[in-house]
């Protein structure tokens, strides 16, 4: 402690020498001050016009933010009648939809009750032309049945009826290479047939005397005298008293003259039942009755007679053709029908 030194009494005048460099210093720190007085000024300025400027900017987004809200307000407001306006379309498409469908639908039916209504109609006319055919003998009404059937289905352009439409040209293809018989001219030789039977003699038949003596007078000519031809006849008569000949069938030797008229009336009227069988389209009766008549005058009627055999070759050639008169009918036609109308 004692090494410490004393405080001088001379020191503060040799402090008070150098006082002129104080107010430098207070100058510079005035200075200082001032400077700092005056960028705290400034700082303070821009402050304030940064503050005004937030606030404008705030107040514009202020403003930008409602005007923002109002835009969404709006917005929501057009999405919901959007949402409404969509929904209510959605309702329509659905409802034009299902009167879409339904009107397919209705066409679909009014389309297939047409070609249901036409295939019914074909088909009864086919058939009432068939009748017609078989009934006239003529394959000319069935024909122009056919013909018009496919005119009215080319017409229609359904695809559905195109296997109608091949079985028509089969089935007129089948009527055009069918035979055809002349009708009327059968019948009239059939009822020819049918008026000479009177005439016929039967194979017991007796020449008549009359007939014995022209003939035996006839052979010696106009030349003769009168009293030859007259011997000559009386000659023939007495040998035409007994006869000799050959019975290969002893029935109709047998048959007396009243059954003989039976005879010759059940082959006549064997000759009208074929007539009417064959107006009737019966042919298979027809053709047998023709042939019961050609047994009964092959039994019974006289085989070396030229009218019998004129006879037998008329009704050979009736049998014959008559089988010719059946038309072919229009399976093909009908059964593709048939499948139409059920809809396979």
């Amino acid at each position: 402690m004692s090494d410490v030194p004393l405080p001088d009494p001379d020191a503060p005048a040799l402090a008070a020498g150098p006082r002129p460099q104080t107010g430098v210093w207070v100058w510079l720190a005035l200075g200082l001050a001032g400077l700092a007085v005056v960028g705290t000024g400034v700082v303070w300025q821009r402050l304030s016009w940064t503050q005004q400027e937030l606030s404008r900017r705030a107040a514009e987004v202020a403003v930008q933010a409602q005007e923002a809200r109002q835009a969404v307000k709006q917005s929501a407001v057009e999405v919901q009648s959007l949402q409404a306006k969509l929904t209510l379309a959605e309702v329509k498409l659905t409802e034009v939809s299902l009167q879409r469908t339904q009107l397919e639908e209705l066409m679909l039916s009014l389309s297939r009750s047409r070609d249901d209504n036409l295939v019914l109609d074909l088909e009864s006319s086919i058939r009432l032309a068939h009748q017609q055919a078989d009934f006239t003998g003529s394959p000319q009404p069935l024909m122009a049945a056919l013909q018009a059937a496919a005119l009215r289905i080319e017409r229609a352009a359904q695809p559905r009826l195109n296997p109608v439409l091949r079985a028509l040209e089969r089935d007129l293809e089948k009527l055009r290479a069918a035979p055809s018989a002349d009708l009327p001219t059968l019948l009239q030789r059939l009822d020819a047939a049918a008026q000479r039977i009177e005439f016929l003699p039967v194979a017991n038949d007796a020449p008549r005397s009359s007939a014995v003596a022209a003939d035996a007078a006839s052979a010696l000519g106009d030349s003769a005298p009168a009293w030859q031809r007259w011997w000559s006849g009386v000659l023939a008569q007495a040998r035409a008293l007994v006869r000799v000949s050959r019975i290969d069938r002893p029935e109709a030797s047998l048959l007396a003259p009243e059954q003989a008229y039976f005879l010759r009336g059940n082959v006549r009227l064997l000759l009208l039942n074929a007539r009417v069988g064959v107006l009737s389209r019966q042919t298979a009766t027809a053709r047998a009755d023709v042939q019961r008549a050609l047994n009964l005058l092959e039994r019974f009627f006289d085989q070396q007679n030229a009218e019998v055999q004129g006879v037998q070759q008329v009704l050979a050639d009736f049998s014959a053709q008559v089988s010719d008169l059946g038309l072919p009918r229009p399976d093909d036609t009908l059964t593709a029908l048939a499948t139409a109308a059920a809809g396979r």
